[in-house]
């Protein structure tokens, strides 16, 4: 009963992690599962994914509703997470995690060293006649009371990169949130507030695509799954309502450090396991 408790608090931390960073609660999950709990990996990545589709599904409904996500841009952005993470479930069994989990690491440490530099929290409007105006990858978000607008940019690297994310969060079942992130703050441009709630919105369809994978192969244990799922709603629900009245600085900072904790955790294990 202590061990459910236990499961049930680490999951709440987790969603709450997750809604706050858009990085989803599989970078808590997975280390309470297989430290904590001595659960195998894959059976710990098959109720990390669950636990994405609730941090998904507890925080995007406020998040839509005050005007943060943007769902077209997340849409569309979908259909390249979503092929990259069919992929990255089917050839799970085939490559070795450690290794992928060492470059995945590589990969966010320079990110958050590239996201240091920082940026304008909102864009102009979009460019006449560019590929953003097309698609219309462009809104607004409120911020002190007032709505400021802002476009996308660098759209086909930014597509190319969320594949690359579902990719990830096929092997690796942590929801790859934190590219999600990056990609979109970084890489297209678009204001951090709105890179973390769409990524919310964003990675509950990510993981539902890899979760059916798991399940079809027995790796998603209900016993594991209730108080997990249970729990990130709950800590999902929180970190919404967080998120609305928190500054931006402070936010990126906090990712920041959770990203470069996550990353330095993941090389460490990775090469641990490797050399073992």
């Amino acid at each position: 009963m202590s061990e459910i408790i236990i499961l049930f608090l680490g999951a709440i931390s987790a969603g709450l992690l997750g809604s706050l960073t858009g990085l989803g609660g599989g970078v808590i999950i997975i280390p309470l599962l297989t430290l904590g709990f001595g659960v195998p990996m894959h059976y710990a990545i098959g109720a990390s994914l669950i636990s994405v589709i609730g941090t998904s599904s507890g925080a995007a409904v406020a998040f839509v509703k005050e005007g943060f996500t943007n769902m077209r841009i997340g849409m569309f952005l979908e259909i390249a997470t979503t092929a990259g993470a069919i992929v990255g479930a089917l050839v799970s069994g085939m490559l070795n995690p450690n290794t992928i989990g060492i470059i995945f690491a590589s990969i966010l440490l320079l990110t958050v060293i590239l996201n240091l530099k920082g940026k304008p929290d909102h864009q102009e409007p979009v460019i006449k006649g560019s590929l953003e105006e097309r698609l219309k990858l462009y809104g607004t978000f409120p911020d002190k009371g007032i709505l400021k607008s802002y476009s996308a940019r660098n759209t086909v690297p930014g597509f190319f990169m969320m594949m690359f994310a579902g990719a990830m969060s096929g092997l690796l079942g942590i929801g790859s949130g934190a590219l999600k992130v990056l990609a979109m703050d970084n890489m297209m441009r678009l204001p951090f507030k709105v890179s973390t709630t769409t990524s919310n919105f964003m990675i509950g369809v990510t993981a539902v695509a890899s979760s059916l994978i798991y399940f079809q192969r027995g790796e998603i244990i209900p016993v594991i799954v209730a108080p997990v799922l249970v729990g990130v709603v709950v800590g999902s629900f929180i970190g919404s309502k967080t998120l609305m009245v928190s500054k931006t600085k402070k936010l990126k900072t906090f990712f920041a450090i959770v990203i470069t904790i996550l990353s330095v955790y993941m090389m460490y294990n990775g090469i641990r396991s490797n050399f073992s």
